[in-house]
């Protein structure tokens, strides 16, 4: 049996010249715009380039497909929330507990503000999800987050702490999913948010106590 191949996401070249930023600014831009109209399965690099009022050519020229545009927008986002965990976990004069509540409010409203987005991407993920670009971006946010668990659970053995690792990141993926696919206000997304990092709060300070 034929293996099949990974299509290509990165980008063909980087644009080295302020017209050629702008150009691909408004190629993502476009992107943007055809995936929250039209959805992943009608997403064509031709309506990106008819959208951003350019050729396909010009398109072709840092996109080698329409996988690397959408990859692209899913790496951004990736990226975003990457520093922002960086931002928040790395903070020191906070106290470990109080940056996990602040990560938790972040993420929660990062994911109502862009639950359109992010449902259109997952639509597209399959066209990258194993590729091996993919797999870095997410592991650097893995990472960050391991060595804050180092702070949050000094006293416990490696596993049950990859354990916990495991379990706040997952329930903060599914539930953040599975509660933004309704529209929120800030109350509810604040309500939410607490009760959240006070279930996490728990969970730590017992495994820190047993």
């Amino acid at each position: 049996m034929t293996n099949r191949q990974t299509p290509r996401i990165s980008t063909r070249k980087q644009p080295q010249q302020a017209r050629s930023t702008e150009l691909v600014a408004a190629i993502l831009e476009a992107a943007i715009q055809v995936l929250a109209k039209e959805g992943a399965t009608r997403f064509t690099t031709a309506r990106v380039a008819e959208k951003a009022g350019v050729s396909v050519g010009s398109v072709y020229q840092y996109f080698p497909n329409k996988a690397a545009i959408l990859f692209r927008l899913q790496s951004d986002e990736w990226q975003q929330t990457t520093q922002m965990l960086r931002a928040i976990l790395a903070n020191n004069h906070a106290a470990p507990l109080e940056r996990l509540r602040t990560l938790v409010h972040a993420f929660i409203r990062s994911e109502c503000e862009e639950a359109q987005m992010r449902v259109a991407l997952n639509d597209a993920a399959p066209l990258y999800r194993n590729a091996p670009e993919a797999v870095e971006v997410r592991a650097a946010g893995q990472q960050i987050f391991e060595g804050f668990m180092l702070e949050l659970l000094p006293g416990v053995t490696e596993p049950t702490r990859t354990l916990a690792c495991d379990l706040i990141l997952t329930t903060l993926s599914s539930v953040g999913k599975d509660f933004s696919g309704s529209p929120r206000t800030a109350e509810d997304i604040a309500v939410y948010a607490d009760g959240m990092a006070d279930m996490f709060r728990a969970y730590v300070i017992a495994l820190n106590h047993s």
